[in-house]
């Protein structure tokens, strides 16, 4: 029989067994546990792990991001369960069968609550490259520093805003902004500067064992079709290469001058994710 538990620190080692079966589709996840472990109390949220026959199956971050990991449709109903009618997440994210799953089940069993979404994305790229980029990068695009903070927030806000379409510092303005010095002060924010404003951007919000995961890539509008992302992204890849050696995004698929970009800097498509909004 399958049971639902909330993880514990005893519990580490097979959860990073069942992270490292799908590393790129987990790097979000792994980067996590890696750098806070598994107890809610250091994590700031709590792992849910689906159990049968005593051994540990599938995992669910439980957190402002529902996120399933190598979940099957028992997991996904044990969980639908264990969740209940009170929704404290903010998006779900996963592989797009499941993540499309869960959210079905959930606003099937419990309504409205989980129900009414904001913004459905079901197909979004995974993407991944494991060696150089296939082009020559801009040299003009750099690691960011602190003196680049006002104008890497800017930039950043502007990037959010657009691709999710709230702007993230509703209700929390100093949390992003610190959020944003973190990116910059770990070395994971590169960006290409114009006359003192971050034109090109680009940060690697994840990184667990060997992959790290690119996110918040934007390009100033006024810039757009004229061929410049491709190298300023192959610049991000050799600079993200420093920190993990395979580079993975998701995009979405209705992006289609993002997915070319991509594929002309070396980038393959490697799964597909899903995301549903609140």
């Amino acid at each position: 029989m399958g049971r639902v538990r909330v993880l514990g620190r005893e519990d580490l080692p097979d959860v990073l067994r069942v992270l490292a079966l799908r590393p790129v589709e987990n790097v979000f996840v792994g980067s996590r546990v890696r750098t806070a472990g598994v107890e809610a109390s250091s994590l700031g949220c709590p792992v849910w792990g689906y159990e049968f026959d005593g051994e540990l199956r599938a995992l669910c971050h439980a957190g402002a991001n529902l996120v399933p990991v190598n979940a099957d449709s028992d997991a996904l109903a044990a969980w639908v369960e264990f969740a209940g009618p009170e929704r404290t997440c903010f998006s779900i994210i996963g592989p797009s069968a499941v993540a499309l799953e869960l959210w079905q089940r959930l606003a099937k069993r419990w309504g409205s609550p989980w129900s009414r979404v904001r913004d459905v994305r079901p197909r979004q790229p995974v993407m991944s490259i494991a060696g150089p980029p296939t082009i020559e990068p801009d040299p003009g695009v750099r690691r960011m520093g602190l003196e680049h903070w006002d104008a890497y927030y800017e930039a950043a806000v502007k990037m959010y805003t657009e691709e999710v379409g709230v702007s993230p510092v509703q209700g929390n303005p100093a949390g992003y902004r610190f959020y944003v010095r973190q990116l910059i002060t770990s070395g994971r924010a590169f960006g290409m500067t114009h006359d003192g404003r971050v034109i090109f951007k680009a940060d690697v919000g994840s990184v667990s064992g060997n992959v790290c995961q690119v996110q918040g890539v934007w390009l100033d509008p006024s810039l757009r079709g004229r061929g410049l992302a491709t190298s300023a992204m192959a610049a991000v890849v050799e600079l993200a290469r420093t920190i993990a050696p395979t580079v993975s995004l998701y995009v979405n698929d209705y992006n289609r001058p993002a997915r070319a970009t991509y594929a002309r800097v070396g980038f393959v498509d490697v799964g597909e994710f899903a995301t549903i909004h609140y």
